[in-house]
């Protein structure tokens, strides 16, 4: 199953980072955000990534350009007229990542759309290239698949500005809506897993995923949550950037599962 990670935005409430790169891209102990995630589903054996890249994804295809040598221990041997290069150790993952140009201003909806060629008719996960988590992945796959729906996503009690979920006792997602002043209710933390049936719900570019598409899912009780009661945390603004920063840095990050 592939992983499909929205990287597209511009990132303006953490403007002071994201002027020079995608917010996907900014770091957390030295890496992108991205490689976080991405290191989390590896962790659970999904190796195979589409980008949805958009606000200067050149950075993000440049980063995988030089990533294998960024990797590796490399010896440059210039002496014989030619360069002849060795590599000695390489500690690059075993991913195969396709970066996928959606847009300067394409809405989310519609950057799903646009990589459903690299998907075709097959299952696929999908999550926000912002926010990391301790998600146990093979779990989430398995509910989803036990309950033949076309949608699962996570459902995480945070009081944040994200999409708010009304749940009923069996997990099934009766509403999505905008989150109001002051709720405290389930949100839609990403880490989803869908059918490709959910294409049919998108339109075009100017879609987005977590209005119209998720609200008709939820009314035709087509979408689930998975409920998670672990750690989850985005990184919309600098002081969020900080908090990751300090808890990487303190060798105790809840979302590194790897080794």
């Amino acid at each position: 199953m592939k992983v499909v990670i929205l990287a597209g935005g511009f990132g303006t409430r953490i403007s002071e980072e994201s002027i020079y790169k995608p917010k996907p891209m900014i770091e957390i102990g030295g890496k992108p955000i991205l490689w976080h995630i991405m290191k989390l589903y590896s962790h659970y054996g999904y190796n195979e990534f589409v980008i949805c890249a958009g606000y200067k994804q050149e950075v993000i295809k440049e980063f995988f350009a030089d990533y294998f040598i960024r990797s590796s221990d490399v010896t440059y041997d210039y002496s014989s007229g030619i360069n002849k290069i060795t590599i000695h150790r390489n500690n690059a993952e075993p991913w195969k990542v396709t970066v996928v140009d959606t847009g300067l201003h394409t809405m989310t909806g519609g950057r799903i759309k646009r990589i459903q060629p690299y998907i075709g008719d097959h299952p696929f996960m999908l999550t926000y290239g912002d926010a990391v988590c301790d998600v146990n992945i093979e779990e989430l796959v398995k509910f989803h698949e036990s309950h033949g729906k076309l949608a699962t996503l996570t459902a995480v009690i945070q009081r944040q500005q994200k999409g708010v979920l009304d749940i009923d006792e069996l997990g099934s997602v009766k509403n999505f809506r905008e989150k109001k002043a002051n709720d405290g209710a389930a949100i839609n933390a990403g880490f989803m897993v869908l059918e490709p049936q959910v294409f049919d719900y998108l339109q075009d570019d100017t879609t987005i995923f977590e209005t119209t598409p998720m609200e008709r899912l939820a009314a035709e009780g087509q979408l689930m949550s998975f409920r998670h009661e672990g750690f989850w945390q985005c990184m919309d603004t600098a002081r969020e950037k900080t908090l990751l920063e300090n808890a990487w840095n303190s060798g105790s990050a809840p979302w590194k599962l790897w080794d």
